[in-house]
């Protein structure tokens, strides 16, 4: 049977309390989910064996969401973003006639929501069960002129852990102006984490053609490119490690989603535990980013580094910088039209246990 629990995560420097809501389901995998900035902070799942072990990067206690190197190294450890996930040029967009002017949190750039974005706020939160599993719903209230957005926003975000072994994010939400929306969950993957190894042997698929093309600044040039021939072709399975030096910096891109054949935008599998996971998203692309700027500063659960490559994220998303890119898919949300996305983290084991 599927359940929902809640218990005291800690104190924000504000006073503010937080929750933590454990999700478990009929199978036992366990997802942790923390209202402050809607934080995936652990996700448990088999492997072939049948062991749970955590796939996800994150911290037992609040006060390592708050550490002064946390908050300078900013890694967003499974968080919710917005109001835009991935970057914006210089911060700057026009719409209606109107020039606005966000935070420049990246470089010259706004990145996720700006300094104090979704990853930052607390919640309303409140569990249930659906037809699929246990459930916790978080919603907030972004008033008009946060980090500079127009427009004010009312956001739902429901987790479910299905019985079938995934993790559902449903994203919706309504604006009494047109602003900007770009949601998403940035949660860094290591599908063999408890080992503490990094994450260059998971094998990647991505259902991707093409790619944005970015400047040194990793903000879109506006050229699609064909990945065929490049590092970047991942449309049958790669070990993410195998061509990681031919890419300056490392992957940190957005991938242009197939149309076809269907709804799954990656797959990934991890050889020495049998985990597989299987990314299904009705968004037009994914950021896949293999954990460049970590460097071993930020220790998390058992002891475990976070450096270098020590996990993955595939941000199911729009592409960055639409607002100021007219021939980009719009994430221009009106009053009167309700912002709806969904993606699921489908779990899964491949192989016999290996003697």
């Amino acid at each position: 049977m599927s359940t929902a629990t809640v218990s005291a995560f800690g104190q924000l420097t504000t006073g503010d309390g937080v929750r933590l809501y454990t999700l478990t389901n009929a199978r036992g995998l366990r997802a942790a989910i923390s209202n402050y900035g809607g934080t995936l902070t652990s996700l448990l799942v088999p492997d072939r064996s049948g062991t749970l072990g955590n796939v996800v990067l994150g911290f037992e206690a609040l006060s390592d969401y708050q550490s002064p190197p946390y908050l300078q190294a900013n890694p967003y450890f499974g968080a919710l973003i917005g109001r835009y996930g991935n970057r914006i040029a210089h911060g700057r967009f026009a719409l209606d006639g109107r020039q606005y002017q966000l935070a420049q949190n990246n470089g010259p750039s706004h990145l996720h929501g700006g300094r104090q974005g979704f990853d930052k706020v607390v919640w309303a939160a409140e569990t249930g069960s659906g037809p699929d599993g246990a459930t916790l719903t978080l919603t907030y209230h972004s008033r008009a002129g946060e980090e500079g957005y127009p427009g004010n926003l009312d956001v739902t975000v429901v987790y479910t852990l299905t019985d079938d072994n995934a993790l559902r994010i449903a994203y919706s939400a309504v604006s009494d102006q047109a602003t900007p929306l770009n949601l998403t969950n940035h949660a860094y993957f290591n599908l063999n984490h408890d080992a503490g190894t990094d994450i260059l042997g998971h094998e990647l698929t991505l259902r991707a053609g093409r790619y944005t093309v970015v400047d040194d600044t990793l903000i879109p040039t506006g050229e699609l490119r064909a990945v065929a021939d490049t590092p970047f072709d991942f449309r049958t399975p790669h070990p993410i490690g195998a061509r990681l030096s031919q890419v300056p910096g490392g992957y940190d891109h957005n991938w242009v989603l197939d149309a076809a054949p269907g709804p799954v935008a990656a797959t990934v599998y991890e050889p020495v535990s049998g985990r597989t996971l299987h990314v299904v998203t009705d968004q037009p692309g994914v950021q896949f980013y293999t954990g460049n700027f970590l460097d071993g500063t930020l220790t998390g659960r058992h002891g475990v580094r976070y450096g270098k490559h020590a996990g993955f994220c595939l941000e199911t998303q729009h592409f960055p910088d639409s607002p100021n890119q007219p021939a980009f898919p719009s994430t221009i949300l009106r009053p009167g039209h309700t912002y709806q996305t969904t993606t699921e983290y489908r779990f899964g084991v491949q192989g016999q246990l290996r003697g």
